[in-house]
């Protein structure tokens, strides 16, 4: 007889969906649902939306271009933005509005880009302001910038793949042969589904200098000749060498950069020229508002945007007496003055999303660039082994014209021709047809030799392109003087300046005015702070009715309070943010104040001025964890810590220990104690650790309440114990159970 344990189990039933057709519900699997319509989607988006490919471009971007340059605005006159919107809808089926904001972006009025791909002409909004928009497509105009030819140079000449477009009415390319690596140069980002890119941009003739150097050797060191990005508003990058290596090795990574500025002390106001690409002038004033509003920074009188044709500009209004050096190192630690630009290189090869690092990067571009000069020499081969082909046809007639005249006015048909002049001349049919298409007046022995005169040239020619075509080093010379040409002509000096660490002025935290304080804390949550001479001789303490001061601390105003609660985190702020309080006022209402979750409450609060000794927390379970109080040190400013103790069990008491010895009695629900000296329990420095064993409990009782047992005090003695864990004594005195 089988056993219990030897049944088949039953198999894991599959989630279904419902999926209606037609007047009915079919159900199938939810796996099946996802694998049918999600993964197309997620795979779509991945594949021709969001992430770019080794031109550097993203399909909407590719579209565009290829657009404008079929119409022809490579050169002459710019065009209204809403011709060039309409044209790409031939490509690109979106509204008008999505093509229309790429077009922005890659526009020279916008300032997205380190090196604009449009021409444009009219208000294309700015990428440093969110309010300043961009005008309608009817009032814009654009062109192709002069960039574009490296883009376009050679996209006749068969060096990419054509494929269809949506409804198989036009061709498009699939990648652009551009003659740069352009996907460097030029910031891209975007979005998918699992995935993103964030491409930061770099300097053009540094990347021109750096692909040339790893060709030519490639282990070259690419941080020598690449230093660091180039962001087209400018700022300045604080150079992390060791951040910079990271992302160059591996794609990833995080780059600081500060805005720049400048004080005019004339006028005793400070101007920011440059901020970072990350933010917007307005979401720097609204932060610096809230700072000044908030009392936190007390220099500044006045702040306005003076932005204007000639660029950004934000001019701050300094009070009298303020240090520009030490308000600005303020200001970028505090509002996003200085921001870190997130690098991802997430690139498209071959279809397949992958994170590279520039080296990698630019191999890939090399490999492709080698690919587009190789069939850019084919189809210049090609064309003239064909043009040599059809002279080697004029040659052979060379000697007796008369004779290819005469068997012409002797064929009595047009189409025997051609066949008739094959026969006579021992030539092929294209060469046939080239003979036959010559003018009357060319035939002449004048004509004739100049064309075979030709010959020596074109074979000498095609000996290069064959040798051209057969060498990766030639095809390498090629690249590189093409790289050299670009950066020479199109080369810019750096806009981002490096910023060494060394350089950076240092932050100080405001100074605080410190002078005593007494802090007291309510049973509902309010907190008062009020100094000596607000207690002389003043009355009763104001409270909400049913209210009572739990806890008093004897403090300074430059302390930090620690206030835990019952979801088992930790809020801190400064007693300096609170106002001086007064008897008669009922102070502040501290979850309000410290900002917490809905339906979470105060368990303790303390004060420390420096974060030496430890908290000591007791559980229901028995269990007790003491917690350096550095722990809950932390170097920002941050306002809530998570996991402050452990919440395996409920709390039953918390406790702020100092240096000196202290020790503390524990009741249980079967009426037991057990009083103990705190240094029995080794300090820890996991906030959240479940502690050790304090008591043994009998089954199905707890622990109820702690004490501290005051210095001094005799009547816990029969309950003390040296050593941990103990089961406790039953209580001996009434009093103590209460």
């Amino acid at each position: 007889m089988a056993k219990k344990n030897d049944q088949p189990r039953p198999k894991k039933r599959p989630s279904y969906g419902a999926v209606v057709m037609g007047s009915g519900v079919r159900e199938e699997p939810i796996t099946s649902t996802l694998e049918g319509n999600f993964m197309p989607y997620a795979m779509s988006v991945i594949i021709s939306r969001a992430i770019p490919e080794i031109d550097g471009f993203k399909p909407s971007h590719r579209k565009l271009l290829y657009t404008m340059y079929k119409m022809g605005l490579l050169s002459g006159p710019r065009t209204k933005s809403a011709n060039v919107v309409g044209q790409t809808m031939k490509l690109n089926p979106h509204g008008d509005m999505a093509i229309y904001e790429t077009l922005v972006r890659m526009s020279k009025g916008n300032e997205s880009l380190l090196h604009p791909y449009v021409d444009s002409k009219g208000n294309f909004g700015k990428a440093y302001s969110r309010d300043m928009a961009f005008a309608a497509p009817r009032y814009t105009e654009v062109r192709l910038d002069e960039l574009c030819k490296e883009l376009f140079a050679d996209i006749e000449s068969d060096t990419v793949d054509f494929v269809d477009n949506y409804d198989a009415t036009m061709k498009e390319p699939t990648l652009l042969p551009v003659r740069f690596p352009s996907i460097l140069v030029n910031a891209n980002t975007g979005i998918a589904v699992g995935m993103a890119s964030s491409i930061c941009p770099f300097n053009l003739a540094e990347v021109c200098e750096t692909t040339i150097a790893l060709i030519k050797n490639p282990g070259h060191d690419i941080i020598q000749t690449l230093k660091a990005p180039d962001f087209p508003g400018g700022g300045m990058i604080v150079y992390d060498r060791k951040a910079i290596e990271e992302i160059y090795q591996t794609g990833r990574g995080s780059i600081r950069v500060r805005a720049r500025w400048k004080y005019d002390k004339d006028q005793n106001c400070i101007e920011i020229t440059e901020i970072p690409p990350t933010t917007t002038v307005e979401a720097i004033m609204d932060k610096i508002v809230e700072l000044v509003k908030a009392g936190k920074v007390k220099e500044i009188s006045d702040m306005r945007d003076e932005t204007d044709l000639s660029g950004l500009k934000l001019t701050i209004d300094c009070k009298r007496g303020t240090d520009p050096d030490k308000l600005m190192a303020r200001l970028m630690k505090l509002t996003p003055l200085e921001d870190a630009f997130s690098a991802n290189f997430n690139v498209l090869i071959g279809s397949t999303p992958m994170v590279m690092g520039v080296r990698e990067i630019l191999d890939e571009w090399t490999a492709f660039r080698v690919e587009c000069v190789k069939r850019r020499i084919y189809t210049e081969l090609s064309r003239k082994k064909e043009r040599l082909h059809l002279l080697r046809g004029l040659e052979a007639i060379l000697l007796d014209i008369d004779r290819a005249i005469a068997t012409i006015r002797q064929t009595p048909e047009e189409a025997e021709v051609v066949p008739n002049l094959m026969i006579e001349f021992g030539i092929d049919r294209a060469q046939a047809e080239y003979v036959a298409e010559i003018k009357l007046r060319q035939l002449n022995r004048e004509y004739i030799l100049k064309r075979t005169g030709e010959i020596g040239g074109l074979m000498d020619e095609i000996a290069e392109l064959e040798k051209d075509f057969s060498s990766k080093e030639r095809q390498h010379k090629i690249i590189i003087k093409e790289l050299q040409e670009i950066a020479r002509k199109y080369g810019k000096p750096r806009r981002s300046l490096l910023l060494e660490p060394s350089d950076e002025p240092e932050f100080e935290e405001e100074q605080v005015a410190d002078y005593p304080v007494t802090l007291f804390f309510t049973r509902e949550g309010y907190f008062k702070k009020l100094t000596p001479q607000a207690q002389r001789n003043a009355g009763e303490q104001k409270l909400k009715e049913g209210d009572e001061i739990i806890r008093t601390i004897e403090g300074m105003n430059s302390w930090e309070l620690l206030v835990f609660t019952d979801r088992q985190q930790a809020y801190k702020a400064r007693v300096s943010e609170f106002e001086d309080g007064k008897v008669a006022a009922m102070g502040e209402y501290l979850p309000a104040k410290l900002g917490f979750d809905e339906g979470e409450n105060i368990v303790y609060m303390t004060a420390v001025g420096s974060y030496e000794g430890s908290m000591l927390f007791f559980f229901e379970n028995g269990k007790a964890a003491r917690v350096a109080l550095e722990s809950y040190a932390t170097k920002q400013n941050r306002r809530k810590l998570l996991n402050a103790y452990s919440g395996a069990s409920r709390l039953v008491g918390v406790y702020h220990l100092g240096t000196q010895p202290q020790s503390f009695a524990v009741f249980t629900s079967d009426q037991r104690c057990l009083a103990f000296e705190a240094d029995l329990l080794d300090i820890k420095s996991t906030r959240d650790t479940i502690g050790v064993n304090i008591i043994n409990l009998k089954k199905g009782h707890v622990v109820e309440r702690t004490v501290m047992v005051p210095e001094g005090s005799r009547e816990y003695e029969d309950y003390r114990v040296f050593s941990l864990p103990r089961a406790g004594t039953p209580l001996k005195h009434e009093q103590l159970g209460l």
